[in-house]
């Protein structure tokens, strides 16, 4: 049997399990399982269904056996900030709330009553999103002080999985960063910001780093599967895992392209000014106490509600081709707009945002999409240009990794609006960096560097330059 390493990847919309090996200095991957995630309505808010995700993995995880491949050991990466509050007797308080829902509306203005934003983002650094772990927190003090009473452990949504595996409880850096509340400069739960909001100390569990292994199965899971493996802490935060696996660093701004856009570039030292707190950038905690400076925008969460308005009448790929072919239809909306985050219907939403700002409303399908691709690309060309100000340097390229990379009609566009070489690969980033840091932990790769070279040797890049014929 080969031995291998379990990448679990699950995002706001699909997880898979993929397993990867090292042969002749070349990762290898296998995808093994793939899920849908999706949310459902339970009461009165939309949640995870955490419980079938777990079955999901505990799946994948017997069919990596039966395709005779044996797992040294297993790391899981998600989505950030959302989390379950554990009692006493280490039973869920409340499911699994998902980001996108409504309950923290309005939190950022009672939170900033308490701590005023100026403070909070010197302290932490962390972009404000109504959604972030801070507000969903006050939402739960607000409305449902019972819970956070009883509440004895806080995990997040990989943490609590992990404890699913092992009976471990910690939480992990990379992920805990997006709660807005780990001390940038510190790198530790802030004691002050947690007091202040009245929460519960005692519920927040030891930060641990990437790298760590957390040990091994539950006795009832080495059972099941008939055998044991170590569980490894990749970057639990999905966009962290993704980040280590671009291959270049030194000259490049990344974009993280999926359900979400992610873009910025790699540092070693927090960027708390008011400049970037006004532009809102974030800096979100990465591999051995990097920060990933970077700014969250709409992404193709956007295409994917578009196709599913269409009762996925189109595919993806006949969307980008529709958009090709709506090469005269030209309006720019702001993605990052409130309406977008979950609408009840995005085509209309897209219209209404086009008329309000005095443009053409898109009547055809290839219309609507052009519209999404065209103000995607025009916001990363003013997110990249708000880095380098930051900063103080010009970037030459720009890598585009995630499966949002396959995308040839917006990778084209990011090359026109930015004048800059667009690298765009490897698609399956965030397993490709999951899959690293347990190749590390386990001492098969010597460390980030010698992981971003094996990277860029195992995987294809495609390169996208300026054109003059822009459309």
């Amino acid at each position: 049997m080969i031995k291998c390493s379990i990448a679990v990847d699950i995002g706001a919309s699909s997880g898979r399990l993929i397993a990867g090996y090292l042969e002749n200095e070349v990762l290898k991957l296998q995808e093994i399982h793939r899920f849908e995630n999706k949310l459902v309505r339970k009461g009165t808010y939309f949640c995870w269904e955490i419980g079938k995700l777990f079955e999901e993995i505990k799946e994948g995880v017997h069919q990596c056996h039966r395709l005779g491949l044996q797992p040294e050991s297993i790391g899981i990466d998600t989505w950030a900030v959302d989390f379950l509050l554990l009692d006493e007797k280490d039973q869920p308080l409340t499911d699994a709330v998902s980001y996108r829902d409504p309950r923290t509306d309005g939190m950022i203005e009672e939170v900033s009553k308490l701590i005023p934003k100026e403070r909070l983002y010197s302290k932490t650094g962390i972009q404000f999103q109504k959604f972030n772990t801070i507000y969903q927190l006050y939402s739960i003090k607000q409305n449902n002080p019972e819970v956070l009473n009883q509440a004895k452990t806080f995990l997040m949504i990989p943490d609590y999985l992990n404890f699913l595996l092992t009976g471990k409880k910690v939480n992990e850096y990379t992920n805990a960063t997006s709660t807005q509340l780990v001390n940038a400069h510190t790198k530790e739960w802030d004691e002050e910001i947690i007091t202040e909001l009245g929460l519960n100390h005692e519920m927040f569990q030891e930060i641990q780093m990437p790298k760590t292994v957390l040990g091994t199965l539950r006795e009832e899971l080495v059972s099941e599967f008939g055998f044991d493996m170590k569980v490894i802490l990749p970057a639990t935060h999905d966009t962290g895992s993704a980040v280590v696996s671009v291959p270049e660093q030194e000259d490049t701004i990344y974009i993280s392209s999926g359900t979400w856009s992610l873009i910025g570039v790699e540092n070693t030292q927090p960027i708390c000014t008011p400049d970037a707190m006004n532009y809102n950038f974030t800096n979100e905690g990465g591999m051995d106490y990097r920060f990933r400076f970077l700014k969250n925008i709409m992404g193709l969460w956007m295409i994917q509600e578009v196709k599913r308005n269409y009762n996925s009448q189109y595919s993806f790929g006949e969307l980008v081709e529709l958009a090709r072919q709506a090469k005269d239809y030209k309006a720019i909306i702001n993605v990052n707009e409130d309406r977008f985050m979950k609408p009840e219907n995005m085509i209309q939403e897209i219209i209404a945002s086009c008329l309000a700002t005095g443009q053409l409303a898109p009547e055809t399908p290839g219309e609507v999409a052009k519209c999404v691709y065209d103000s995607l690309a025009a916001s990363y060309q003013e997110a990249i240009s708000q880095i380098e100000g930051l900063v103080g340097r010009t970037f030459k390229q720009v890598n585009v990794i995630g499966g949002g990379c396959q995308n040839e009609l917006l990778n084209e566009l990011i090359a026109n609006v930015t004048n800059k070489e667009i690298h765009a690969g490897p698609v399956e980033a965030t397993a490709i960096g999951n899959l690293s840091v347990q190749l590390m932990a386990l001492g098969h790769i010597e460390d980030i560097s010698k992981a971003r070279t094996i990277i860029k040797h195992s995987f294809e890049m495609k390169t996208y330059l300026p054109s003059k014929n822009q459309m």
